[in-house]
């Protein structure tokens, strides 16, 4: 684990095991810790069913996505969605891996996913494993660190891409035991190509229209992230750190679109939504702030 001593902003890398979050982790981490189980049991390697490693591993899972707080609290994000009366216990829709995404790099306690989506992936369109190291290891010096271990941070870069891509082997695997949570949203794109006499790999985070993301899940983030009173301009929701337009890595006609769809649409109707250009500035304003479950209950059914 690495962390900024002197820096506000804390920065962590590894904790992970060097595993992967599989795709039924956090439901059997969820239920674990309702049946009023703690990962320092000493038989928690029998009741989930893993090795002691993998148990650390799905602790690390459980904080970093907001399953569980820093105080190892069931969340209500985690009841709302994963309690066996949830919305999706079991993940089985895209919507709520949308909504893990979010989660995974707002909370910044994996700290590759908040700087790789928020800054890295502005600064290089395409970036090799070795460029990701590099601009850490400036970050680290940026923010006054200690000297940064650079094979923690290429086995989390390692983690981070058996998260989001899925790899041929993974394909094969009827069952996609093993394969990433998040591999279905295919926000990471994965090129090798021949530099000189080696295969060099590069990795891309395109910024589309994501028309695929329900305009809940985009309201629920705004909604969550706040620091708005009634009123935010699309600057800020395309470019400002852990806002929408840099967590989605959604462009601004995708971005323009979605929020008109969230003011027009009869479903949002209730909330008093309005897309307005005041003085050349575009601004998305709210006559009543809704509650962003409410936003997400429109989405999964009441």
């Amino acid at each position: 684990m690495i962390d900024a001593k002197k820096s506000p902003i804390k920065l962590t890398f590894s904790g992970h095991e060097t595993f992967h979050c599989r795709h039924l982790w956090l439901k059997k981490g969820y239920d674990f810790v309702k049946a009023g189980r703690r990962f320092s049991d000493e038989d928690a390697v029998v009741e989930l069913g893993v090795g002691k490693n993998m148990v650390s591993g799905i602790y690390y899972w459980m904080k970093a996505f907001g399953i569980i707080s820093k105080d190892g609290e069931l969340t209500e994000f985690a009841n709302y969605l994963l309690d066996d009366k949830g919305k999706d216990p079991y993940l089985e829709d895209e919507a709520t891996l949308w909504l893990l995404h979010y989660q995974l790099v707002k909370l910044n306690i994996a700290s590759t996913y908040n700087l790789i989506f928020n800054e890295f992936r502005r600064e290089k369109i395409e970036f090799t494993k070795d460029n990701f190291i590099s601009f850490i290891i400036r970050k680290g010096e940026e923010l006054d660190f200690s000297p940064i271990n650079k094979n923690t941070v290429s086995s989390d870069f390692d983690v981070l891409t058996k998260l989001y891509i899925r790899t041929d082997a993974h394909s094969k695997d009827k069952e996609d035991t093993f394969s990433g949570l998040l591999t279905e949203l295919n926000l990471i794109q994965e090129e090798k190509r021949k530099v000189d006499k080696d295969t060099v790999t590069y990795y891309s985070i395109p910024s589309t229209d994501k028309i695929e993301i329900p305009e809940e899940v985009i309201l629920f983030a705004i909604l969550d992230k706040g620091e708005f009173d009634k009123s935010i301009s699309l600057y800020t929701l395309e470019q400002e750190k852990d806002f929408v337009g840099s967590v989605f890595a959604i462009n601004r006609t995708g971005l323009v679109n979605k929020i008109e769809a969230i003011c027009t649409k009869s479903k949002f109707k209730k909330y008093s939504i309005n897309f307005n250009d005041h003085a050349g500035i575009k601004e998305l304003q709210f006559k009543i702030v809704p509650n962003k479950f409410d936003v997400l209950n429109n989405y999964y059914g009441s």
